[in-house]
């Protein structure tokens, strides 16, 4: 009877802890999920009626005997929502049903931890992250599209994070040896930078990032291939990244053919990947080719649901997106980790007065100029010292070096004035001192900024050699 009366008692502590979680269930409020309909699709913006879901949140589109569509809330005008797709939309039709996504559990404010958790208000994504993502190829969806199975070791975490506090930022004080001595000696680079790649087509570019990816001092590499043609994928990171490169590195690729709304994921993700690590004490290289592609998918997505074109097509929305995706790359908190960023600008056209172009410059650390007249002349990689700038170099450079960058750059700028003279055979020694110290240095100075993609120039060696070749 002992026993019996026990398991009596056991069982009702068990019924009142299920009662009193119960009652502590019911005693939160839970939102209402609301299912919309579909009722118009117009180029890229889906329209739906009944849906209650927040700007931002994830919604599947449910048409019969079609695989569900996910879909995104981008915007909404009185009772109707409009929504972006991540798919393709072929089959669906008037009347599909539009279902929020369930959000995500977050732990229980009351009772047990075996007791079923309780929805939290983040309805945003989360994609996975974690170590398991190195060496991997993701696509917007943290998908691998490698072939080399599933990921392992990840977590699902929010692609949005709270912005980190300006004051509570490190400042940038150390340099970062990328591999490249055009950068090592005139552009020098600090840890926790984020700088341009203003480039156009066919210059080099993809060429240059490789080269910082498998020489940079980084822990972590994080590679967004966003809005490039697919066949670049591949390529990059076999011919360009190498199995150097790809062992410490994560790869998000959004290619060209993708909708807007995943090569504007593809961004976030990535940046979201290089957060993760950098907030447990990694040192992460962010590569990122190119801004100017995310910035057209904002551009797409905007005109779309119906905002107002302005600057030479871009609508406003355009230029509050760029410092909001480049902002969350830099120095940590105190003590923390650290996302030194590099973001490929494409110059359409050559023309520097691009408006992405323009934004871009002024919300960056700095600029690397890549000239397609030195690319002509066979000069690689073809960066223009004259016209980059890196606004840290102050900061973290010498003043044995700092002076002897500046001597260069006076030496460089004497002979651009007068190359026309030179070219002409008008030019006579003996007449400028300067002049002719620049164009009897003129070779030496071409040897020092050229390097070939698998040579590896370390930071000290090419101070070195820029102060030699200054002299004192």
């Amino acid at each position: 009877m002992t026993v019996l009366a026990d398991r009596l008692a056991a069982r009702e502590q068990r019924w009142l802890r299920y009662m009193a979680d119960l009652k502590g269930y019911a005693a939160v409020p839970q939102p209402l999920e609301s299912v919309g309909t579909l009722l118009r699709v117009t180029g890229l913006v889906l329209e739906a009626a009944g849906v209650r879901s927040p700007v931002g949140s994830v919604c599947e589109v449910q048409s019969d005997g079609q695989s569900p569509v996910l879909a995104e809330v981008v915007g909404f005008s009185g009772d109707r929502a409009y929504l972006m797709p991540m798919g393709d939309l072929h089959g669906l039709s008037s009347g599909a049903r539009v279902v929020p996504r369930p959000a995500p559990s977050a732990p229980p404010r009351w009772g047990h931890e075996n007791h079923p958790w309780r929805r939290s208000e983040d309805r945003g994504l989360h994609l996975p992250m974690g170590p398991g993502l190195l060496g991997r190829v993701v696509d917007s969806h943290g998908e691998p599209i490698d072939r080399l199975g599933p990921l392992e070791d990840v977590q699902a975490e929010p692609m949005v994070r709270r912005p980190i506090n300006a004051m509570d930022r490190d400042p940038i004080r150390t340099p970062l040896d990328t591999g490249v001595r055009a950068i090592n000696a005139m552009l020098t680079v600090g840890r926790g930078q984020r700088i341009g790649l203003f480039a156009g087509t066919g210059v080099g570019k993809s060429v240059l990032l490789g080269m910082m990816a498998r020489y940079t001092q980084a822990d972590v590499i994080v590679v967004g291939l966003i809005g490039e043609r697919g066949r670049e994928v591949k390529e990059f990171i076999e011919d360009i990244l190498g199995d150097e490169g790809r062992s410490r590195s994560v790869v998000v690729a959004a290619p060209a053919d993708a909708p807007p709304l995943l090569r504007m994921q593809g961004a976030s993700y990535a940046t979201a990947i290089a957060e993760h690590f950098r907030d447990r004490g990694s040192h992460v290289l962010l590569l990122m080719d190119s801004l100017t592609r995310f910035a057209m998918a904002q551009r797409e997505i905007a005109l779309a649901i119906g905002e107002p074109p302005a600057t030479k097509g871009y609508p406003p929305s355009c230029f509050a997106k760029l410092p909001q995706l480049v902002e969350r790359s830099g120095n940590g908190l105190n003590g923390a980790g650290s996302i030194t960023a590099f973001y490929t600008v494409l110059s359409e056209g050559d023309d520097p007065q691009d408006p992405i172009a323009d934004a871009a410059r002024g919300i960056l650390d700095g600029h690397i100029v890549l000239s397609r007249d030195l690319a002509e002349a066979g000069h690689y990689p073809a960066i223009d010292v004259e016209k980059s700038v890196s606004r840290v170099m102050t900061a973290v450079a010498p003043r044995e070096h700092l002076q002897a960058a500046r001597r260069m750059r006076q030496l460089m700028s004497k002979v651009a004035k007068a190359r026309d003279l030179i070219q002409l055979g008008a030019y006579q020694p003996g007449h400028d001192a300067e002049l002719d110290l620049a164009v009897r240095l003129q070779p030496q100075m071409n040897a020092l900024l050229q390097q070939d993609m698998h040579e590896r120039a370390s930071l000290g060696p090419s101070c070195e050699r820029l102060c030699q070749l200054m002299g004192p």
